[in-house]
């Protein structure tokens, strides 16, 4: 195994105190992987929202020496289907510093043991960008694969 790369990361569930980094890391992703510019105002309280109330999700963090250096929000939706909880992930953020080093993997992994304990939780979900091929790529080598479905939206004139 590479020395240099670290196999132990602290996850564990983010708080209140986490809010800027956090928001700070969606601007950060949605930057790079879209192009787009998250508006503050928006994004701090939408994370604190979060953050606050687990009926709209979780957030996971990942750290090395006391600094976040990874993240994930999960949120529900409902399987009529299935008569189950599907667990959407979300907001995955990794600075680049860390990328490669299994800063993902471990909260993916975290994640899984996590909904695998949960008797209502029949799966996990993301959506990732199309042209996103490297993390359509780690996505794969966790074991996810690629459904046959699309996402479709109609966003509202209130939302971005």
């Amino acid at each position: 195994m590479d020395e240099s790369r670290p196999t132990d990361y602290v996850i564990r569930d983010a708080l209140p105190a986490d809010a800027s980094a956090i928001a700070n890391y969606n601007s950060l992703m949605a930057e790079e992987t879209e192009g787009r510019a998250l508006d503050p105002a928006v994004i701090g309280p939408g994370v604190a929202q979060v953050l606050t109330d687990n009926t709209k999700g979780r957030y996971w963090v990942a750290e090395s020496n006391g600094e976040i250096v990874g993240q994930l929000m999960v949120t529900y939706e409902w399987s009529d289907w299935r008569n189950a909880t599907i667990w959407w992930i979300q907001s995955v953020y990794v600075p680049l510093p860390y990328r490669r080093k299994g800063v993902f993997s471990a909260l993916y992994r975290h994640v899984q043991l996590l909904a695998a304990a949960e008797p209502n939780v029949c799966g996990l979900r993301l959506y990732v960008e199309t042209n996103n091929h490297r993390a359509q790529q780690t996505y794969a080598a966790l074991g996810m694969i690629k459904p046959s479905y699309l996402v479709m939206e109609s966003m509202l004139g209130n939302s971005d």
